[in-house]
């Protein structure tokens, strides 16, 4: 007993003693002036990181918040020195004191080999520590800050992926597709086809690991079903007929990026590209998830009848009789879904753009993430897919049913201010097919 409350003793005193190491390190990569001796202290700061546990990493970001914040009287006198003279010394000295030294912390570390790879892992790290921790949203807010300028588009370069690209990337690229499982090296050389396009953005400070990935089917009109998309051998023979590109998947590949904004700007960097290189493709759209349809129906099915218009509601009542109240049990048998499923094409499609053109429960413009995501890189809501997904998860999530988003230059900014003021833009057909009736 005694040992083993000792052994104990020894172990927190140990782990004390590794954060205490590694914060006066931090401490004193501060005050260091000398470039040279900055990189070496940084690096071994970085260094003293790796080697914690993950109860020492949590200690350390609370030190973080504790120690590296901005002193409030500080703040506040230069704060009232600013409003007494809005003199441009008093607004810098109120900048100064009111940026967190963690920041400044956190630029040092960038200086390091590999700094800028280590602060996205202390990040990921933070993220999970958030959820627990919401005091340490502040801490977030400063990584956050400074990654979005770190990975500010204009610093990144898009590559083409292709079959050539060096095996460790395309390992990624498995690794890391999160709409559409790859399975395995066969699938990715069919989406990698004739008809198949792949683009990644990369940063100068991670030129062997992928930020986010974009694939792309060549296609002669718009998607309506995704198993055809997935082999690109099948979608465009001759990629320099195609009209139409079809964007199907985007996946990030550093979760310490999450909140960073990449994928509107890959997206539109690929249109650019496309529009070069293959001045045929007059259309641009995506044949996308609708990951939070049938969690919804579920939920409007077990309240009653909740939709709001007379259609809606007859069109729920019609899944209840023949579903209950529980659809996503419909995934357990793929095979037999189909058959199952098309007596209620018509109503489930209306509940489907019912769900898409409803404002989400918070208050966001739309509720489900992947159309907030679309609507507000300024697409427009163009049709509903019946059964274009039959796998199990397309099955699950939302009945197999997907979308398409239309991707046109010309109203990409229209679009987008009409989503920030609260309108879902969508197509005649959409509307008519979601209208309360």
């Amino acid at each position: 007993m005694f040992q083993s409350v000792q052994k104990r003793a020894v172990a927190i005193a140990r782990d004390g003693l590794a954060v205490r190491r590694l914060v006066g390190n931090c401490h004193s990569l501060l005050t260091t002036r000398g470039e040279a001796a900055g990189v070496a202290l940084a690096k071994a700061t970085i260094d003293l990181y790796r080697e914690l546990d993950r109860k020492e990493q949590a200690r350390f970001f609370a030190v973080l918040l504790a120690e590296f914040s901005p002193d409030p009287q500080a703040v506040l006198a230069s704060a009232q020195a600013y409003a007494a003279e809005a003199s441009a010394a008093n607004l810098a000295r109120l900048s100064a004191v009111a940026e967190p030294p963690r920041q400044e912390l956190l630029r040092r570390l960038n200086r390091a080999p590999g700094g800028t790879a280590a602060i996205l892992r202390m990040r990921e790290r933070l993220l999970e520590l958030k959820r627990e921790r919401a005091d340490l949203e502040a801490v977030d807010a400063d990584f956050r800050h400074l990654l979005a300028s770190w990975f500010n588009p204009g610093f990144l370069q898009v590559v083409r992926v292709d079959w050539h690209t060096p095996a460790y990337l395309l390992e990624q690229i498995i690794a890391h597709e999160a709409v559409h499982e790859i399975q395995g090296w066969d699938d990715l050389r069919r989406r990698l086809g004739a008809g198949g396009r792949c683009y990644a953005f990369f940063h100068p400070a991670l030129s062997d690991e992928p930020l986010i990935f974009v694939e792309v089917a060549l296609m002669d009109r718009i998607a309506d079903a995704l198993p055809p998309v997935l082999d690109a051998q099948s979608t465009a023979k001759d990629p320099l007929r195609a009209t139409t590109a079809v964007f199907y998947s985007i996946s990030n590949c550093q979760p310490g990026l999450r909140g960073v904004p990449l994928g509107n700007f890959l997206i539109k960097r690929v249109v650019e590209v496309l529009s070069q290189e293959l001045p045929r493709l007059k259309v641009f759209c995506t044949l996308s998830p609708i990951p939070g349809f049938t969690a919804w129906l579920s939920a409007q099915l077990k309240a009653g009848a909740t939709v709001k218009g007379e259609k809606p509601a007859q069109a729920l009542a019609a899944v209840a009789r023949a579903l209950g109240d529980d659809p996503a049990r419909i995934a357990q048998d793929p095979a037999a879904a189909a058959a199952a499923l098309a007596p209620l094409k018509e109503p489930l499609s209306q509940l489907c753009a019912t769900y898409l053109l409803q404002r989400g429960a918070a208050g966001e413009a739309a509720q489900d993430p992947v159309a907030r995501f679309h609507l507000n890189n300024g697409a427009q809501l163009e049709r509903v897919n019946w059964l274009a997904d039959p796998s199990k998860k397309g099955l699950r999530e939302s009945l197999g049913m997907m979308v398409n988003y239309l991707y046109s230059a010309r109203a990409i900014p229209a679009n987008h201010q009409k989503f920030v003021d609260g309108e879902i833009v969508a197509s005649r057909r959409v509307r008519a097919l979601g209208s309360p009736g």
